[in-house]
Parts: structure tokens; sequence; C-alpha cells
């Protein structure tokens, strides 16, 4: 199970785990959103999200914290990605450009990259969410009782890739 604040390179890591481990790989973007960057209907993200976690193996990567206590229940790791704001900020400018037009890998096919509007209030959420969230995921980690791990950079989950 992988966590991390918006932008922080949830979907990459799991990406590169993936294609490392054989192991298939949830993204919680392509559950939240549906074509044309609609928002799906809670109870369709949490029917979906339970469908992955019943997989016998798996790597999910994603929000929805309400979903948090049944896969960390099944999770035998949970990688938490715990980068600066300003890196992230940066990211979401970085990836609204370099795919601009076109959906992300990780996300839903048509919902492609944009600068307008709508980046300007995903920016002013994560600005918004930050601390709160950095608590809320500070508490989830520490109360765990198998193998975690902390990325706080690229180079350390370059390393941590490495090691594997």
């Amino acid at each position: 199970m992988i966590i991390g604040q918006p932008a922080s390179g949830k979907s990459t890591l799991a990406r590169l785990l993936g294609a490392r481990t054989g192991l298939p790989v949830g993204h919680l973007d392509h559950i939240h959103r549906q074509p044309g960057w609609v928002p799906r209907p809670e109870d369709d993200k949490i029917r979906l999200i339970r469908a992955e976690e019943e997989k016998p193996a798996c790597i999910i990567e994603g929000g929805l914290s309400r979903t948090w206590d049944t896969r960390l229940a099944r999770a035998n790791m949970l990688v938490w990605i715990n980068v600066g704001l300003a890196l992230r900020l940066w990211r979401v400018l970085a990836r609204s450009w370099r795919f601009r037009g076109r959906s992300r890998p990780d996300m839903t096919a048509g919902c492609p990259e944009h600068f307008d509007r709508d980046t300007l209030v995903f920016l002013w959420f994560i600005l918004r969410t930050w601390r709160p969230g950095l608590h809320r995921m500070c508490r989830v980690f520490a109360a765990r009782d198998r193998p975690e791990v902390e990325l706080r950079s690229l180079a350390q989950t370059r390393a941590w890739l490495a090691a594997l």
C-alpha cells in the first residue's frame, strides 16, 4: 500500500514497483475520476476499491482515507512518500505541462492534463490540506505493526528501489 499527499510520486513508484515485481498496480486516480474529469460517486469508488483489495496480490496507491482501514489490514507493507510541499506543487505544474492535452498513464483515459482554473483549484487544495493530511498520515504510519517505509526524497526512493 502506497500513500502520500497529492503529487508526491505515488503513481510513479507504484508503476516502477509493478514493473519490478510483476504485481498488478491499482491506481486510485482511475477510480476517483471518469472520462472528462467527472467525479465518480462515492459508493462506486468504495465498491471499486474493495474489488482492488480482493486481488490475491497487488500494489494499491492513492487516497480515499475512508478505505485505509481495510487496505491496511491486508497490506504486508506500507510505503509512505513524504516529500515536501514545494516539490509537490512543482510536480503538479510540471505534469500539467508535460502531459497537456493527454491523460497521464495513471489517470483515467479521457482526463487530459491542462492548465486552467481547475489546476489552480487543485494547487489551492494541496496548500489547504497539507498540514491536516500530513498529521493524518503520521498517525497511520505510527500505528502500523508491519514493515513500513518512509521515503522523503527522490534519492531515497531510488536507493530503496535499487535495494529491492
